[in-house]
């Protein structure tokens, strides 16, 4: 039976058990033919309080399907997501937004450039009631000031914003509302890179002065090592390895995750650097059905067994887990 995947000695804040996601696309517009594509093929996972947990892997891997499930934005094919020991697909969610919120990656896309500051700030306010309407400008003044903007801002409209103070709008509007989750979908990587470390550092702060969890969505290893306590990461639907920051970072154990960090610029080249690792061919076509391991077309040490046999996430070591015949048969 499927069981989330994390620490016993802690209590999870989220727990995801054999979660799966299949889209039906269409193959030809008048063919009206329509093909299967798994984004999640049975993932089974922990979050726990004020941790950062971050979700990374090669576009297409349903790391943003998984944070869009969480928000309940989308139903699962199977599975289930307990927040607080509840379905998160029981939840009203409007009731639910309160609890978890996103940060989006195009700061400019997901503002209404017909609406000022202070109003795109002040609309979950007024929407889940939370505050009368005379309290909301000033709520709105305090919380643009906590998160790096001027309350004479408020009047102003996105375009005249600046891109990490429009992303600081987006952060202002994901705690608007005091979560207890914020699901971060690559919220640096149309930045520039001295404003990312701005953004960064400011998700930090308010991590520890509102006790946040985040879901740390990115491709960005660079960021995920400087902002997560815990990684897991994803191959076409599948969490392959998972682990504590330092320990995956030191000792990696899937090929993937070798080859994903073996890419990595170092700062001190010709110094210390790993072996680079390459990966060969594309990602595997995720319509169909699997009969083994997700990587096997693309990895080096492939075996007859990972042809036929999907790996099992196995906890190889304390808290570190690893999805690899490879691996577990050692």
């Amino acid at each position: 039976m499927d069981s989330p995947v994390g620490s016993k000695k802690k209590s999870a804040i989220i727990d995801i058990v054999g979660l799966r996601k299949t889209f039906n696309v269409l193959r030809g517009f008048f063919s009206g033919e329509s093909i299967k594509i798994n984004a999640l093929t049975g993932v089974n996972l922990s979050v726990y309080k004020n941790e950062t947990l971050g979700l990374v892997g090669e576009s297409g891997c349903g790391k943003s399907t998984l944070g869009r499930l969480i928000m309940h934005l989308d139903e699962p094919t199977e599975g289930r997501i307990l927040f607080h020991g509840q379905d998160i697909f029981t939840y009203d969610r409007q009731a639910l937004s309160k609890k978890i919120q996103l940060i989006f990656q195009d700061p400019q896309a997901s503002l209404n450039p017909r609406k000022t500051a202070g109003n795109i700030i002040g609309e979950p306010l007024l929407i889940q009631k939370v505050a009368p309407t005379a309290e909301i400008r000033e709520r709105v003044a305090e919380i643009m000031e906590t998160v790096g903007l001027s309350r004479d801002q408020m009047h102003r409209y996105p375009h005249e914003f600046s891109g990490g103070q429009r992303q600081r709008i987006g952060i202002a509007r994901a705690i608007s509302l005091k979560p207890e989750i914020i699901i971060a979908d690559e919220p640096v990587s149309a930045l520039d890179v001295s404003i990312q470390a701005q953004i960064l550092n400011l998700l930090k702060q308010l991590q520890q002065s509102f006790g946040l969890t985040y879901i740390f969505i990115t491709h960005d290893l660079g960021v995920v090592r400087h902002m997560s306590d815990r990684i897991a990461v994803m191959y076409l639907g599948r969490i392959v390895e998972l682990a504590e920051n330092k320990d995956l970072y030191d000792h990696a154990l899937h090929p993937y995750t070798q080859a994903l960090l073996s890419a990595v610029p170092s700062p001190y080249p010709g110094r210390g650097r790993k072996k680079r690792s390459l990966l060969k061919g594309d990602v595997t076509d995720s319509s169909g059905h699997l009969t083994g391991c997700s990587f096997y077309h693309r990895c080096t040490e492939r075996m007859d067994r990972c042809e036929k046999s999907v790996p099992e996430l196995v906890e190889k070591y304390e808290g570190h887990f690893v999805a690899c015949h490879l691996v577990s048969d050692v």
